[in-house]
């Protein structure tokens, strides 16, 4: 009998040793691109600035994302973006938070974008703005000071 108890003991210690570590290889990395949209494929509209309305759009940072997001487009749609909307928007990369006026209500959206823009500037590639957005480095960009961007 100890011996029985003794092997579903080590059985379940194993399982749940297998499960712990497994738990930690998990990717929850949201949806992205691996690369630019092929040539010729025709991608929704990203809204120009004077189209993002709403009750909730009272800041000039939120339309000027916008304008800055049309000019890295194609650097946003092989970025994820960490606000998960891929799964509740059924998003498929950073650039479609743009397609509508989520990106202007979603802090996440309007950090990434600008972080994306920054370094897309400093020239970066999409891959290493794509590691520097994992790293959360775009949670040091400040929104209140963001519309000043060019």
């Amino acid at each position: 009998m100890k011996r029985i108890i003794l092997r579903a003991a080590t059985a379940l210690f194993v399982s749940l040793f297998a499960v712990s570590m497994s738990a930690q290889w998990v990717d929850d990395t949201p949806a992205f691109h691996s690369a630019p949209p092929a040539k010729g494929e025709k991608l929704p509209a990203i809204l120009r600035p004077d189209q993002v309305t709403g009750s909730g759009v009272q800041y000039a940072y939120q339309r000027h994302a916008y304008t800055l997001a049309a000019k890295v487009d194609k650097t946003l749609y092989q970025q994820p973006c960490y606000c998960h909307c891929d799964k509740g928007h059924g998003h498929t990369s950073l650039r479609s938070c743009f397609e509508s006026a989520h990106g202007a209500n979603c802090g996440i959206c309007l950090k990434e974008t600008y972080y994306t823009y920054q370094q897309a500037k400093k020239g970066k590639t999409a891959a290493q703005i794509r590691q520097g957005i994992m790293s959360k480095d775009y949670e040091n960009v400040n929104l209140e000071t963001a519309d000043q961007i060019q």
